[in-house]
């Protein structure tokens, strides 16, 4: 619990008084997924461009990824998660960066579908932002973490 909370503090520190106020990464990330998501929507067949973090579908905006939508925070909640549960550190290296990238993966498919959402039924984008795309992605990252207790969950392990 004190390493949870340490890191808990490191990022509130980090992100709130320095990488969020200063927005250069937030901004990366948001201008990074809406052209990766644009990218996936052209190779579905998809009229789908990116203008710095507004996604068009066929020049009309369907999505801006804004910072709170960017993954960042889940990036390091996952991160957390893992750093913090007690178990062998040569694992974490490759899990944490792995689970990250497979977040990255669900994000950009998350911005492409709510694209196409936007487009075909757009009187449903506001409820699937915030709850069905909400409860996907909180699922995804439990699922991360129930593989990872299950595998090095063995707490005499660890110690």
């Amino acid at each position: 619990m004190l390493v949870a909370a340490a890191l808990y503090l490191g990022w509130l520190i980090g992100y709130e008084g320095f990488i969020g106020p200063d927005g250069r990464l937030d901004t990366w990330l948001a201008t990074n997924i809406a052209a990766a998501s644009a990218g996936l929507l052209r190779v579905l067949g998809f009229a789908a461009s990116a203008a710095s973090s507004l996604l068009l579908m066929n020049n009309r905006p369907a999505v801006i990824v804004g910072a709170p939508c960017d993954g960042l925070v889940l990036y390091a909640l996952f991160a957390g998660f893992i750093v913090a549960f007690p178990a062998p550190a040569r694992p974490k290296l490759w899990f944490i960066p792995g689970g990250i990238v497979a977040l990255y993966l669900l994000n950009i498919v998350r911005v492409g579908a709510l694209a196409l959402n936007q487009h075909y039924a757009h009187q449903s984008v506001d409820f699937n932002h915030h709850y069905t795309f909400s409860f996907v992605v909180y699922a995804f990252i439990c699922l991360l973490w129930v593989q990872w207790v299950r595998r090095y969950g063995n707490l005499t392990d660890a110690a």
